[in-house]
């Protein structure tokens, strides 16, 4: 599913029907999160064009990015049959031909639960990402990785898959306490789950390095928006 908020200047339709009808087993969802721009318009027409392979859910009330991740997720496991559901940014930072290799990734290992994008500057990669952001997500991937005693690299990039299983819709049944660092919430509550109803978390979740990402402009994320994540973080902890 694909959560847009104002995209309608930086979504780019060809792309997504594209590759939609180059892998006609994918199914795109457009969560609209109440745009005040022409997002509703632009999606509708999108969807239009692959409609067998596309459903667009038109918010009028802004939720968040959480909430209509949460609501997108839940719209597939309550209404659909795929096995494979996950969440990607409209802005296609992250293109889509990672899906098929993150897919990949799920179906050559049963044990998996999950599979994460992680920005790494490897040689041969190319992540483009703006110096200030990356400074800051490496110490609050380390507030992370310290709270939840896990060593993950990258919590919040926008390219996540699930598999689909009895216990994946308690990850997603309640509102997220935080916003905009829910990919961390998703994290606690699986670790929160008993030990009889899933694997060990370094089983579960694999980070997937991405051969490309760069950032665009017209994030919604700011820098000041790293003091939220923390302030966050420390709620997600408590609770």
């Amino acid at each position: 599913m694909i959560p847009c908020y104002n995209e309608a200047a930086r979504l780019k339709p060809e792309v997504f029907i594209d590759f939609a009808r180059q892998n006609p087993s994918l199914h795109f969802i457009f969560v609209n999160d109440g745009s005040r721009d022409a997002t509703s318009t632009v999606l509708k027409q999108l969807a239009d064009q692959i409609p067998t392979q596309s459903t667009v859910i038109d918010n009028t009330i802004n939720q968040g990015k959480a909430g209509v991740v949460r609501q997108g997720v839940l719209h597939v496991i309550d209404k659909m049959e795929q096995e494979i559901v996950g969440f990607w940014d409209a802005d296609l930072a992250t293109p889509l031909p990672s899906v098929l290799a993150m897919i990949e990734v799920l179906e050559g290992n049963s044990e998996l639960w999950m599979t994460f994008g992680a920005r790494v500057q490897l040689l041969g990669r190319y992540i483009e990402r703006k110096p200030h952001r990356h400074y800051l997500g490496r110490v609050f991937a380390t507030c992370v990785s310290v709270m939840l005693r896990l060593p993950i690299y990258d919590t919040q990039c926008g390219a996540k898959l699930f598999r689909r299983n009895p216990s994946l819709r308690k990850l997603f049944a309640q509102p997220f306490v935080s916003r905009w660092i829910f990919d961390v919430e998703i994290i606690a509550r699986f670790m929160k789950l008993p030990a009889s109803e899933r694997p060990a978390a370094a089983a579960a979740i694999y980070e997937y390095p991405l051969p490309v990402w760069k950032d665009v402009d017209g994030s919604k994320v700011k820098p000041f928006d790293f003091f939220k994540a923390l302030r966050d973080l420390y709620l997600i902890w408590r609770q």
